[in-house]
């Protein structure tokens, strides 16, 4: 019996391989897969070409306060440490001066331990920053609320033009960053800070928050949004007005948003002063409004500092008022009946 039970088993073995599935040589113990352990596989995301995003960790500038605190070591402890101008401070037992500046809380903490091996095995050294004094940036121009803030945290451009609660109604259409030359020596290669001492952007594409338009900060910084191109409406409209040229306007649209014209207007000559580049002296453009609301002529568009200046008929007013005038006289008349 036993015989015959060996004599399959053999059998079974034979046809296995028979089939190609061929055991493995150096069998290893391993823990069942689970669905989890599937999920949590890692998988690379970096591709060729991608731009890694900017550090956005507070770094220590001049005139910050540290408190620095080592593991069973309160002889060496610091506290209220100020980073002196030039960016170092100094700690017990070193003899030389210690960067702080460009630094995180982390990676002075890293450097001072360093420090302290040739004394001490596994020194545990902790900073924390107890006063921000370096990070000042300000923001000026045409802003509803002009200030300058001392900031706890990297701040993007969008973010601190909502603390300054906006660009007003005479905001343009462009917004500069002037970088202090502080700023500068934090630089790193291919780290996306300031290279130049001044970023112009598109206030529009800041305001969407687009990346290009919506840098970090740096220390020093100031921010000015410049007032926007203006042209003026004046004569006989109903609302005479100062026009922001944020965008490309034509006479007919000023004019519009004037209120349009009063009665007894000459349309067919409205006069714009328009003064030329380089020059103190103004010219005279004569515009036929009747013919550019009949799509007879071009509309022009206006130009910074343009004057449009909506003229009176004299005949016509002339003629209305002794039209008036004629009217009220025979109102006074007494009334007679002819029988």
């Amino acid at each position: 019996m036993i015989k015959y039970i060996c004599t399959v088993v053999l059998c079974v073995a034979s046809s296995q391989l028979t089939f190609g599935q061929q055991p493995a040589q150096h069998p290893v113990a391993t823990a069942p897969e689970t669905i989890a352990d599937r999920a949590v596989t890692p998988q690379p995301v970096a591709t060729l070409g991608t731009t890694p995003e900017p550090d956005d960790r507070y770094r220590i500038g001049p005139g910050d306060v540290l408190d620095i605190r080592i593991l069973n070591r309160p002889n060496l402890s610091r506290e209220s440490v100020r980073v002196e101008g030039n960016g170092m401070i100094r700690m017990p037992l070193i003899d030389t001066e210690i960067k702080a500046a460009c630094q995180t809380e982390g990676e002075l903490a890293k450097e001072i331990a360093s420090r302290y091996l040739k004394f001490y095995r596994n020194p545990q050294v902790d900073v924390f920053i107890k006063g921000y004094h370096s990070r000042q940036v300000a923001i000026i121009g045409a802003v509803n609320d002009q200030s300058r803030f001392e900031l706890q945290r990297r701040v993007r451009l969008l973010e601190l033009l909502t603390y300054a609660k906006g660009p007003s109604a005479r905001a343009g259409q462009t917004i500069n960053v002037v970088h202090s030359p502080q700023a500068w020596a934090c630089t790193k290669p291919g780290a996306g800070q300031v290279a130049s001492a001044f970023s112009s952007y598109k206030l529009s594409e800041t305001l969407l928050g687009y990346p290009s338009a919506n840098p970090y900060l740096e220390p020093g910084d100031i921010v000015t949004l410049p007032e926007a191109d203006q042209a003026y409406v004046v004569g006989n409209v109903f609302t005479p007005l100062t026009i922001p040229l944020k965008e490309p306007i034509t006479l007919s649209r000023a004019i519009a948003m004037a209120g349009g014209v009063r009665q007894d207007t000459k349309k067919d000559k409205i006069r714009v002063l328009r003064q030329e580049p380089g020059s103190v002296t103004k010219k005279e453009i004569i515009v036929n409004l009747s013919a550019i609301e009949k799509k007879r002529a071009e509309d022009i568009a206006l130009l910074p500092n343009d004057i449009v200046e909506v003229q009176t008929s004299e005949g016509k007013a002339l003629l209305r008022s002794l039209i008036g005038g004629a009217g009220s006289s025979v109102s006074q008349l007494p009334i007679r009946v002819i029988p």
